[in-house]
């Protein structure tokens, strides 16, 4: 009969529930079904009214959450007036936690603490993993004073638990004291602690810590291989340790592992070994699509795009399903090696795969649309994004300035950081800083620098002064440009040295541009662009005998210039152009409009005679 009862439409019967549950002492039954169909009915107020009269807390409980009422559960431990059911508690926080409502799981332990309840260690564990997850670092703080206040302190579990939280809020200190407080360790304890510092990007930190596990009985799992092999890019001897920690790795047998391949593959990418990683790629026979992705991601940044893109072919060819990680790489070989028809195409399969709407795959769409000069194409994706960050707002801004829209970017810039709230970071300027130099908006370039510190509390690095570097070089302020180097907390780099040599190039400055091309020898030993930059230099300024010597230093130094390349894509079809190249099936055609170029160039003076004939000499030189 009870099953039959009919639904709680209003106030009145709400009240004849209640009556019947004081005056029947009503089963349990009854109090779910009545509960439940007040739920369902939204009249939370009423349900609130009626699980204050239940005996039985934990039974309604199991009702309302086993029908996907976790809101109203939440409210109900909100206004309960009864401290003395930490099972209530305890339950629905599990289930907060289970469905990945974090805050909402860490407000019910605060509100079970208030109420004065005695947590598990199993729900204490549930808690700092929830914190974890939210990165609350107080929390860390108040789950030890309860631990300690229960008696639960020592306890592996807990203690794991809290060194991943201080780790995940990065609290190195607090977790490293955890750490060595622990009266015992096992592989998953040390596991936490070094992928800790490898996320906060102490690289060091990690091989000693790595090193000091070794030491101990615990042995290390095929996890902290790959977080250790992972920090090595950090290192200048980055090839050297990898090369350690892999003879490591297969000294325990975890060198045919597919994450420590993966990662070592990562890593030998990284530091320009990629023989090395297609190699070890090669002779791994259980490949998963992480490994696929590490290699694919490998040939993309040594830019070997033709080759990245035969490996996704291969990897689809083996039944492998592709993440973002790998639309991203992929996409990044499409715009290294600007094809845009295939770029599309790929879209398009993203599309269909349902990957469109992924945060790092439509920045990275952007990224090629952008770099293959289809800019509109470009906004147009951005625009589709649901939520947007600081990487692809900069992508953006970045793609305007590549493409002569400089302004465009600037005004994005500007909507973005005053109508969105986006905070800017250092990359985000360099962007912004980009659109000035391509614009030639030196006073404007001037500043966004000054706001960097005084809005954002930002302080200029390197690719920011060498912006204003070359802004300033290119309107002729040598100078200014040459005491800003001076004073900026950094030593220059080849690249800004390099724009600056142009920029005394182009104004004829031959003092300050020996000076710059001397720096650029010591960098760069072997490079040939200060060479021939300086011998233009001097050739232009009438100096022949301090020409002459430098094509003498450029005989004695064997210095060779790479051999230049071009390409475009005609209907589908990729064209390849080389120096001396003898091979192409239109070569008579494309030398025949070579030389028509040149004469129409000479008849227009745009090559100076002296300028050109000591081109062509300083060419074969170092050609």
């Amino acid at each position: 009969m009870l099953f039959k009862q009919k639904p709680v439409r209003d106030e009145n019967d709400c009240v004849q529930c209640s009556m019947k549950i004081l005056l029947w002492r009503a089963s349990k039954t009854f109090i779910r079904v009545e509960a439940l169909t007040i739920q369902k009915q939204q009249r939370r107020h009423l349900a609130h009214q009626l699980f204050d009269e239940i005996p039985d807390r934990t039974s309604a409980h199991e009702t309302i959450h086993h029908n996907n009422t976790l809101c109203t559960a939440h409210s109900v431990i909100s206004t309960c007036s009864v401290t003395d059911d930490s099972k209530v508690f305890q339950s629905i926080l599990n289930e907060f936690s289970k469905r990945g409502q974090v805050h909402d799981a860490l407000r019910c332990f605060r509100r079970m603490n208030a109420h004065g309840q005695v947590p598990t260690k199993y729900t204490l564990c549930t808690v700092l993993n929830c914190g974890a997850k939210a990165r609350d670092g107080h929390l860390g703080s108040q789950v030890h004073a309860r631990m300690i206040r229960v008696g639960l302190e020592g306890n592996l579990f807990l203690d794991s638990a809290m060194v991943n939280l201080y780790m995940k809020c990065d609290a190195l200190v607090d977790a490293k004291k955890v750490f060595y407080g622990m009266r015992e360790h096992d592989a998953v304890v040390w596991t936490s602690l070094i992928s800790g510092f490898v996320q906060s990007g102490k690289g060091k930190e990690v091989v000693l810590l790595f090193k000091e596990m070794l030491r101990t009985p615990i042995r290390p799992d095929c996890f902290t291989f790959s977080c250790v092999i992972s920090s090595c890019t950090e290192f200048d001897w980055a090839v050297e340790q990898c090369v350690l920690i892999h003879a490591q790795a297969a000294k325990l047998g975890f060198d045919l592992d597919s994450s420590v391949v993966s990662s070592l593959v990562d890593c030998y990418s990284n530091c320009g070994k990629l023989d090395w990683a297609v190699s070890l790629f090669s002779a791994t026979l259980d490949k998963d699509v992480i490994l696929f992705n590490s290699m694919i991601t490998g040939y993309s940044k040594n830019l070997q795009g033709e080759e990245a893109l035969m490996l996704f072919l291969k990897m689809q060819g083996g039944g492998l399903v592709p993440t973002d990680r790998t639309f991203s790489s992929i996409l990044n070989s499409c715009a290294n090696l600007v094809i845009l028809q295939l770029g599309r195409q790929i879209h398009s399969y993203i599309t269909k795969m349902g990957w469109g709407g992924n945060m790092i795959v439509s920045t990275s769409l952007t990224d090629m649309y952008s770099k293959c000069g289809s800019i509109d194409e470009a906004r147009y994706v951005f625009d589709q994004q649901s939520e947007r960050n600081s990487i692809s707002s900069t992508t953006m801004i970045m793609g305007y300035a590549l493409s002569g829209r400089g302004i465009d970017g600037l005004n994005l810039f500007e909507e973005l950081m005053g109508e969105e709230g986006l905070p800017p970071d250092h990359i985000c300027f360099t962007a912004v800083l980009t659109c000035c130099n391509h614009m030639g908006l030196l006073d404007k370039a001037g500043q966004y620098f000054d706001k960097m510190k005084r809005e954002y509390n930002l302080d200029p690095e390197l690719d920011q002064y060498a912006c204003m570097v070359d802004l300033y070089g290119k309107h002729g302020f040598l100078r200014k440009a040459k005491k800003l180097m001076e004073e900026m907390p950094f030593e220059p780099n080849s690249v800004m040295w390099t724009s600056f040599l142009g920029s005394c190039r182009l104004y004829g400055e031959v003092e300050l541009g020996r000076e710059a091309a001397n720096q650029l020898f010591k960098m760069e030993p072997y490079g040939v662009v200060p060479y021939v930059m300086l011998a233009n230099i001097y050739a232009e300024a009438g100096m022949w005998g301090e020409a002459l010597k430098v094509r003498k230093m450029l005989r004695e130094k064997d210095v060779k210039k790479s051999t230049g390349c071009s390409w475009i894509e005609i209907a589908n079809r990729m064209h390849v152009f080389s120096v001396n190249d003898t091979f192409h099936p239109q070569l008579q055609d494309i030398y025949a409009e070579l030389e028509k170029l040149n004469l129409e160039m000479r008849e227009g003076q745009f090559v100076e005679p002296a300028l050109e004939f000591l081109s062509l000499d300083v060419t074969s030189e170092v050609g």
